[in-house]
């Protein structure tokens, strides 16, 4: 039985950024049916162990004729199955009508420096998911083929692997959900300078076919690095810039009281989700 009041977060946090709940919009009804989360173990060439994933697959999928499901794909995957309910939310948004059936890919990537590895515009993980995690889950579960219905989101390194991915290999990653996205770093996994590595490489580089749904706190005013780089407000800012003027499409807010941690992501995850599955370029 889902928890009443995680229901209605994921249904209020659809509103508007200075809007009101409505109370058509706020349904804390305990009765949705849940999906099914399953887990497994991946090979990850790269760094020669087992990686943990987990897939998500929504209420009827079993019954459903549909054969090209909409994919999201988010990092840090232990977080998104607790603190960022992410399964919940499909759910909840499915059964308010206010976004379609999704399959789920939730992806470990460890922590400290390993999880770095994975996340800090490391071009072997952009490969990795490009050419391994997306033909299998394309093989074993009924998805699209198609980078224009699928997402990928994350939260801080999460955020920026998000957008990294999905400006390298746009032939499988079409929309970008970042939350307080760690822009400020250098290519792969760098700490030092020259910092904003991926926002140089959009300046520099062709337009994609991506579009974008960035959003940060608008308390992420400290420097990184203990103030020796870019803040991820100013960081955020200038990839902003850099999209806009390239021409790709932007949805972009600084939250009010927004900090860097999960109390603040989960209030508006679903909201990026909605955008972004309900308005494809089909």
């Amino acid at each position: 039985m889902m928890n009443a009041a995680l229901v209605t977060l994921v249904l209020a946090s659809v509103v508007p950024l200075h809007g009101t709940p409505t109370e058509r919009a706020v349904d804390s009804r305990p009765s949705i049916r849940a999906g099914t989360v399953e887990g497994f173990l991946l090979p990850s060439p790269h760094d020669h162990r087992m990686r943990r994933v987990w897939v998500y697959t929504p209420p009827g999928y079993e019954a459903s004729r549909d054969t090209a499901h909409r994919l999201v794909i988010a990092f840090d995957g232990p977080e998104y199955l607790d603190d960022i309910p992410l399964p919940l939310m499909l759910d909840t948004l499915l059964a308010a009508g206010k976004a379609p059936p999704c399959v789920a890919v939730l992806i470990d990537d460890s922590t400290f420096a390993a999880r770095l590895d994975d996340l800090a515009n490391r071009a072997w993980f952009a490969d990795y998911l490009a050419n391994d995690v997306v033909p299998w889950i394309q093989a074993h579960w009924r998805v699209t083929h198609d980078p224009h219905r699928v997402l990928v989101t994350g939260s801080s390194a999460g955020g920026l692997a998000a957008a990294h991915v999905a400006l390298k290999r746009p032939d499988r990653f079409g929309n970008v959900l970042s939350q307080s996205g760690a822009f400020w770093r250098g290519n792969e996994a760098s700490n030092g300078p020259p910092f904003e590595w991926l926002t140089s490489q959009v300046t520099r580089g062709p337009r994609r076919d991506v579009r974008f749904w960035l959003e940060v706190g608008a308390l992420e005013t400290k420097g990184a690095i203990g103030g020796t780089a870019p803040s991820i407000l100013d960081a955020n800012r200038r990839l902003r810039d850099a999209l806009v003027a390239k021409g790709y499409r932007v949805e972009y807010a600084e939250v009010p009281n927004g900090v860097h941690a999960p109390e603040s992501w989960r209030v508006r995850l679903a909201r990026g989700i909605v955008a972004l599955t309900t308005d494809a370029r089909e």
